[in-house]
């Protein structure tokens, strides 16, 4: 699958709030007898999607000359993660790109023919096929080698920011995503080799710099030493990521009725194709799609054109010396 979605079927299908809905509402209030004026606080513009936003993104990018070009659809992408507010979503450009530039090891060398083992070999996340009933489109994580050896954790940063960028460009905007973590075969040799500064950065990434609205992270098949786990991560995730976050250690039953049944792969006793054949079709959409990736390696801030003070990592991420060491009990 390398044809990327279009542009103007995003237009047409991302309407969630229009001018025509503002004034019903208006002309409704209005015959409120009981209800205050509120003209003024129906903002047409607050979450609309529309072509207007996009252009005034476009001219204020194309004026920033430390970014890259940034393509119309990447741009409605970053407009629909911010949910159509103009400031947060230049916000959240800034940091897309800056993040980039200062964390190679996530974001260079992501040919999936030239670096197959590493990047197609270790690790698996994908979209499922169906969405939850809200429509959030679901991305599932796992081991595919659970050799610890083979294990490195900005490779798993990598894989897994490489299929959700593919996911934004071949299938468009959504309400709102899940990451599902199956955390099967992970034991605590592989948490031992968690480089916490690189931790720290992918969560800022994340939640900042993504253009993806994450709605939750639930976690199946939960390690006895999980809460050794959780203690480093709690403290990178916001309040609100932190509140959807949801750990299943045996039974699905509890997270089937949060994400249908059926949507899950067969492997976890949904209808979906099984996890062999969400593999192969993984690493044959990668392999096609490597010019994509490789392309990507250049969407990078240059800082030498930033006009003010360049931004280093620390600018974004704190200082690095204060998470040199893991100490695990």
């Amino acid at each position: 699958m390398s044809k990327f979605i279009d542009v103007q079927q995003l237009y047409e299908t991302n309407k969630e709030l229009n001018k025509e809905d503002v004034t019903a509402l208006q002309d409704w209030a209005e015959k409120q007898a009981h209800l205050p004026k509120i003209t003024g606080k129906l903002k047409p513009n607050h979450n609309i999607f529309n072509k207007e936003d996009v252009t005034a993104l476009q001219d204020w990018a194309e004026k920033q000359a430390h970014l890259p070009k940034i393509t119309e659809l990447q741009l409605i992408l970053f407009l629909h993660s911010c949910y159509y507010r103009i400031e947060p979503t230049k916000a959240c450009i800034e940091t897309f790109y800056t993040a980039r530039t200062h964390c190679p090891e996530f974001f260079q060398n992501r040919s999936p023919i030239l670096y197959a083992d590493e990047i197609l070999g270790v690790l698996l996340y994908t979209p499922l096929p169906k969405p939850t009933k809200s429509g959030y489109q679901i991305m599932l994580g796992k081991l595919i080698d659970t050799n610890p050896d083979k294990y490195v954790l900005a490779q798993q940063i990598k894989t897994f920011d490489m299929s959700a960028m593919l996911m934004l460009h071949q299938f468009g905007c959504a309400p709102g995503h899940v990451l599902l973590i199956d955390m099967k075969g992970v034991t605590f040799t592989h948490m031992t080799k968690i480089n916490p500064m690189q931790l720290k950065k992918f969560f800022v990434y994340l939640q900042e710099g993504m253009p993806i609205r994450l709605k939750a992270m639930y976690f199946i098949n939960i390690p006895s030493f999980m809460d050794k786990l959780l203690a480093l991560i709690k403290p990178l995730m916001k309040k609100e990521l932190l509140e959807t976050m949801q750990l299943f250690t045996d039974k699905l039953d509890d997270l089937y009725k949060i994400i249908p049944q059926e949507c899950f792969p067969a492997d976890y006793g949904g209808t979906a194709d099984p996890l062999t054949e969400l593999i192969r079709r993984r690493n044959e959409n990668f392999k096609v799609n490597d010019k994509f990736f490789v392309d990507g390696e250049k969407e990078v801030s240059d800082e030498t054109k930033r006009v003010g003070k360049p931004k280093d990592a620390s600018a974004i991420f704190g200082v690095e010396g204060t998470f040199k060491k893991l100490d695990i009990d």
